[in-house]
């Protein structure tokens, strides 16, 4: 039996989230699949994990509904999933602007422009103002990101409003602008948060940083190791000992090489992941902050 893991999202308008979720919630029970999945007004957006026969028969059933809808397959299983977790909100990506984003039959309206991972790099190297924007959480950036990117300070997605609402970054608003995330979605809606904030030249990784990763390896504009959100915490894109792999993740009590996250042991006053190697992890299972107290 061979595991693996599908990663998909999709923005087309969804008239009852709650039917949705039942429907998939039965369909991963049915089918022995675990993971997280998100239904609302504005679509879907899911990571499964489990047999491969079983996530080949989950996609043929959701494609049913959500037409064209890509799914991306990655290395794992339902074991990188401690449970089967199915919700409807207000959003698939907590911006927490559900009444500012529009969504029809093709798609997210209004948003940026899409790039291949090929496009990015004639784009970057054409024009030296393009700005590549992270549109993941700060924490995502620390072991991996794109050579000179603009990271922003932010702890989570709800925070991006306010951070492109503060003038911080009004200077690229006449540059072109290349946001990109994980798999894609929060760029969806990042994007079209920039256009209606005057951002004038905006486009988005196509697929995101899996696919880029897929295409170039270490080889290319990305740097580091990619942080996931299941038990693997990271994925590389090639060997560690790559000789073109970056090492950008270190250990905040002793600075060695590390692109492993924990969660705080001050639980549940403290809600931090934080990087550390095993050894300080065993010696001081606590974030820095908690530690310095």
């Amino acid at each position: 039996m061979t595991d693996k893991i599908l990663l998909y999202y999709k923005f087309q308008p969804v008239a009852d989230p709650d039917a949705v979720r039942l429907w998939q919630r039965d369909l991963c029970e049915g089918l022995g699949l675990t993971g997280r999945i998100i239904v609302s007004p504005h679509g879907i957006n899911g990571t499964v994990g489990g047999d491969i026969r079983a996530c080949k028969t989950y996609a043929k059933k959701t494609r049913e509904y959500f037409h064209g809808m890509e799914f991306k397959w990655s290395e794992g299983s339902a074991a990188d999933f401690p449970k089967l977790s199915v919700k409807a909100r207000e959003e698939i990506v907590a911006f927490g602007a559900p009444d500012e984003l529009r969504v029809d039959e093709h798609g997210v309206v209004g948003g940026g422009a899409y790039l291949t991972p090929q496009q990015v790099n004639e784009l970057v190297a054409a024009n030296p103002e393009a700005v590549l924007f992270d549109g993941r959480n700060a924490r995502e950036a620390e072991i991996g990101r794109f050579k000179g990117a603009v990271v922003p300070d932010v702890e989570t997605t709800h925070d991006f409003i306010a951070e492109l609402d503060s003038g911080k970054y009004d200077w690229m608003k006449d540059k072109p602008v290349i946001s990109y995330c994980t798999g894609g979605i929060r760029c969806e809606v990042l994007s079209s948060l920039m256009v209606n904030r005057g951002f004038k030249e905006v486009y988005q990784l196509d697929g995101g940083i899996v696919r880029y990763g897929e295409q170039f390896g270490n080889s290319g504009l990305w740097e580091g190791s990619l942080y996931v959100f299941d038990d693997r915490m990271h994925t590389e894109f090639g060997a560690p000992d790559d000789p073109d792999y970056v090492q950008l993740g270190h250990c905040v009590h002793c600075g060695a090489p590390t692109n492993q996250f924990y969660n705080c042991a001050n639980e549940p006053a403290c809600r931090r992941q934080y990087l550390s190697c095993e050894a300080c992890r065993e010696a001081n299972p606590y974030c820095k902050e908690c530690a310095e107290r």
